[in-house]
């Protein structure tokens, strides 16, 4: 075998390893778990929250999901939405310092929401949603610890607050983001209060409605930033393997 052979053959085997690593690795970077939307305004009432998760595990499911709420700016009127094949349990807690509505006064918050009794398998993900009476309008962040057990017992922390600056931590927790009223993601009502009978029904809907168009709308971001980046990797390894022969073929003798 000529060496322009057997520099090209090495050179396409090379090409070849590069891309199956690099198609490879490209899902890994969108498996951790998120919260969605991004962001929301402060103070924002009769919201939804969908916490994604992603199962990462090749031989394992993931049976529990324990996502750990804030209590030093805490989540007010949390309610979870029944989740086909899962069983929720809310922790609820005290609060240190009692907040004052325009419904009354708030002395108690969830603090945890357990998620047992089903299965993500290999390859899927599960939507968790939570509905909201009213966030936090004296922070510019919240931040969601979340446990994520798989069925061979193993546990994964996504605990790890991200550093104004730094590179996003291996473990990130899942993250909203709060804005100032009006600049926010998702511009939910400015009212107070869940409200009761007719009106809190179709308020609740509403806010339904939108937040499950949103979710649609996270996924369907999803799919095309994995698209974009795949095809981008694609072009770089296919540039590397024309720079490959190019070389080969200025090295070649030429007759």
């Amino acid at each position: 075998m000529s060496p322009m052979s057997t520099t090209l053959r090495r050179t396409g085997t090379v090409a070849a390893l590069a891309t199956a690593g690099l198609l490879t690795a490209a899902p890994l970077a969108f498996a951790h778990v998120t919260v969605h939307p991004e962001s929301y305004a402060k103070g924002a009432t009769d919201g939804l929250l969908t916490f994604r998760v992603p199962n990462e595990e090749d031989t394992a499911s993931t049976t529990k999901v324990q996502v750990f709420l804030p209590t030093d700016h805490p989540v007010l009127g949390v309610l979870v939405t029944p989740q086909a094949g899962w069983t929720a349990r809310a922790t609820t807690i005290k609060l240190k310092k009692p907040i004052k509505t325009d419904d009354g006064t708030i002395t108690d918050a969830v603090s945890e929401i357990t998620w047992t009794g089903g299965r993500i398998r290999h390859g899927e993900f599960q939507d968790f949603e939570v509905a909201f009476g009213q966030l936090p309008d004296d922070t510019d962040q919240l931040s969601f610890k979340t446990l994520q057990t798989y069925s061979d017992g193993n546990v994964v922390r996504w605990i790890e607050q991200p550093q104004k600056g730094a590179e996003e931590p291996e473990s990130p927790a899942p993250s909203l983001m709060l804005t100032a009223k009006g600049t926010g993601e998702d511009t939910s009502s400015t009212g107070t209060g869940t409200g009761t009978g007719a009106s809190g029904s179709d308020s609740s809907s509403a806010s339904s409605s939108a937040a499950k168009e949103s979710t649609a709308s996270d996924k369907s971001g999803d799919s095309t930033a994995r698209t974009l980046g795949t095809a981008g990797l694609i072009v770089g390894v296919l540039g590397l393997i024309a720079a490959g022969f190019a070389v080969v073929r200025s090295r070649s003798p030429r007759s």
